[in-house]
């Protein structure tokens, strides 16, 4: 019931004769407020929408386990996360075509797909967005409504006028969209009315009327069960297994295929104890092996983040909301009357993607992991606000705050199980700064931030950098604070990556380029799991665009799920 399920669901029942069951581990909160809400996404966490996940300590942390988020309510992660509209660049997706060997994958290829997705509405607050977003590029028709921050800050002009004055290092970029991110430039959010925008809202919600749809929510998948064989010798997987907390263990069949959207931490569980893994991880915990698919829980990848924080001289910033009860309840009324007000912001009002010079010293050492010129190497979050991972916020005080995250991680982690228990958490190591160049980028992404906060623009605003990192000048002093604060954007992926068509071996993939699990028949992964590379961006809309292709994908081959053949 996230991104990818909601997606296919939707998409697949415009046919009135195919139906369709969404499974969906958590409840169905339509209308919740603390989901609705824009600002309150980062209080989100740990809640009753949150699956919880802890990671296993990390080398590359100083040896700390944290906090995954995932979500766990119908809509899955876009319910819980930031809301950033980011499409990713041309060379993210004409990379996700080189590695599957499918033309589709490309930016290109996959135009019609990335227009069909969203469709662009005015700012909560109408101001006038000319010179903050390129229209000519954005679709007008699509389920997922977007627009531009809800609501104009102070710092935001201080922002643009330090990118056009430092504009060597940190160009505007007047649509981070377009294909090329590179530079600074207005935030684009799943926000529409000054509400958020979800998967279940949006491609959901409209459709429930439909008869040929049902959802069934607070009730978890367990494993996918084969249900026959292929007389070519591959099984076929079109049952699916899933029990309730108040409830036995069901067993339903499909009568053309199983797809698997449960996300890049919970997919490779469920195929690992349907039989579908490592053969040698699979039989340490006694689970038999139906498919050997080594790539199934490895390569995951995600976006490392820290922050670096400046005391100001204004007293209105959106500290206030948090340190003012008042202020907050009236911010609460506003927003329950007009859906205005600081409460419509979602990420800083501005983003930007920057990439490491490219006579950087790490290259002489390091082959560049990121997809191509016009992906990032490293993104800013500029927030009106103190934010961090590893400090409490402070009871006075006005702050700005510069998120650094690496966005072209060269790390890779993996998902295992932990038991034969399907409502166990399993492993999760992502083994984050786990290499050279992951390191030096975040390093030079905290430097950077020090030279963009320099700016003239700053001069009357900033008053100085807080002791927390002031005191990390060296490159020493700087790993060690990246290491003992580095967190995470909650964008895990690429756990049950596509590959080329065919061989099933260890670096060839989990899924053949059509998202069908290699080795196997009648079953299907359409989430973020089957990303080969993580996009340089945030991952909703990425993950959007590829279960719109799935979902073509899905009708165009049914003809083959009828095949005779089977006995």
């Amino acid at each position: 019931g996230g991104a990818g399920g909601s997606v296919v669901a939707n998409r697949l029942t415009e046919n009135p004769s195919t139906k369709v069951l969404l499974i969906e581990a958590g409840s169905s909160d339509f209308n919740n407020l603390d989901i609705e809400v824009p600002s309150f996404a980062p209080q989100l966490g740990g809640t009753q929408f949150d699956w919880n996940f802890t990671t296993l300590g990390q080398p590359g942390l100083s040896g700390r386990s944290i906090a995954y988020q995932r979500g766990f309510v119908l809509g899955g992660s876009t319910a819980v996360n930031i809301m950033a509209y980011c499409r990713g660049s041309k060379d993210d997706y004409d990379r996700w075509a080189e590695v599957t060997g499918d033309e589709g994958w490309s930016w290109n290829s996959l135009q019609p797909y990335i227009r069909k997705v969203k469709k662009t509405l005015p700012p909560a607050d109408h101001h006038n967005t000319q010179g903050e977003i390129d229209l000519s590029i954005h679709g007008h028709g699509g389920p997922i409504n977007f627009s531009l921050p809800g609501q104009l800050l102070p710092t935001d002009q201080r922002v643009i006028g330090a990118s056009f004055e430092l504009s060597t290092e940190f160009p505007f970029n007047l649509d981070y969209n377009s294909g090329d991110t590179i530079g600074i430039g207005w935030t684009q959010t799943t926000i529409s009315n000054g509400h958020r925008v979800d998967a279940a809202n949006s491609y959901l919600a409209p459709v429930l009327s439909r008869s040929n749809l049902d959802i069934l929510v607070n009730t978890q998948v367990t494993k996918v069960v084969q249900t026959g064989t292929q007389r070519s010798g591959e099984p076929i997987f079109r049952g699916v297994e899933f029990a309730s907390s108040s409830s036995g263990k069901f067993t339903m069949s499909a009568s053309q295929e199983v797809i698997l959207s449960a996300g890049a931490i919970k997919t490779p569980q469920i195929l690992m104890l349907s039989g579908i893994g490592d053969s040698s991880h699979l039989s340490s915990l006694g689970v038999k092996t139906i498919v050997d698919v080594p790539d199934v829980g490895t390569n995951l990848q995600d976006h490392p983040l820290t922050t670096i924080s400046w005391t100001v001289r204004s007293t209105n910033t959106l500290d206030n909301v948090r340190t003012n009860e008042t202020l907050a309840a009236e911010l609460l009324q506003q927003w329950n009357s007009s859906h205005t007000g600081d409460l419509v912001l979602g990420p800083g009002n501005q983003l930007g993607w920057l990439r490491l010079p490219k006579d950087a010293s790490i290259f002489k050492q390091a082959a560049d992991p990121s997809a191509g010129p016009t992906s990032a190497h490293y993104e800013f979050i500029p927030t009106d606000s103190f934010v961090s991972f590893s400090q409490p916020f402070p009871s006075q005080g006005n702050f700005f705050t510069m998120f650094s995250n690496l966005v072209s991680p060269s790390s890779r982690g993996n998902i295992t199980l932990n038991s034969t228990d399907p409502f166990a958490h399993p492993l999760i190591q992502p083994n984050m700064l786990s290499t050279e160049f992951d390191i030096f980028a975040m390093r030079e992404a905290i430097k950077a931030a020090r030279r963009f906060m320099s700016a003239q623009s700053w001069s009357d605003w900033i008053i100085e950098e807080t002791s927390l990192t002031s005191v990390a000048q060296t490159d020493e002093e700087i790993e060690e604070y990246i290491r003992s604060t580095c967190f995470t954007v909650n964008h895990v992926t690429c756990t049950a990556p596509m590959g080329k068509t065919g061989s099933n071996g260890r670096g060839s993939g989990a899924l053949n380029s059509d998202l069908t699990v290699k080795g196997t028949i009648g079953l299907r992964v359409v989430d973020a799991s089957a990303f080969p590379f993580i996009p340089a961006a945030h991952t909703q809309v990425p993950t959007y665009i590829l279960a719109e292709r799935a979902a073509d994908l899905i009708k165009s081959g049914r003809w083959y799920l009828r095949d005779p053949d089977e006995c």
